[in-house]
């Protein structure tokens, strides 16, 4: 009798995401070679009110910062993205620099989809995890705009 392929181990997203910011911090958040530049967001819990910090792939507009909420095109919008609805103003380390934030979601229009295509250079597969999660929602572009 055949014996089963083994599935992947599942990905610690805590323990990946820790480790990402660590070398984000250790690195003045400056992005290795080759990889895309992010920010750290320090979200407050829609529900718990517990911050929580999750790094993301950003690119600047401006002087406002763009992050896409994509997950992968789960069909569920992740839950930084939720926590940012309900807690619009937030704190963000961006390049060796902490700073006080409001987001937005940008609309649909012409800015948000200038804004989209542009993420594919820190997102490549962007437009495919839009293909993915099209049936249950379309993912958020979240403007980042400095208030202190």
């Amino acid at each position: 009798m055949p014996s089963e392929p083994e599935l992947p181990a599942p990905v610690d997203r805590k323990a990946r995401d820790e480790a990402i910011v660590a070398d984000y911090r250790a690195n003045g958040g400056v992005p290795a070679a080759g990889s895309p530049q992010l920010v750290v967001l320090h979200t407050v819990g829609a529900r718990t009110a517990t911050v929580h910090v999750k790094p993301v792939c950003v690119i600047a507009d401006g002087d406002d910062l763009i992050v896409a909420a994509t997950m992968g095109g789960n069909p569920a919008h992740p839950q930084w993205y939720r926590n940012v609805v309900a807690h619009p103003e937030l704190t963000v380390e961006y390049r060796g620099d902490t700073f006080r934030v409001r987001a937005t979601t940008e609309p649909n229009g012409l800015v948000r989809d200038r804004l989209f295509a542009e993420m594919d250079a820190v997102i490549p597969g962007i437009h495919a995890y839009q293909d993915r999660c099209r049936e249950t929602r379309q993912i958020p572009i979240v403007r980042l705009n400095r208030i202190d």
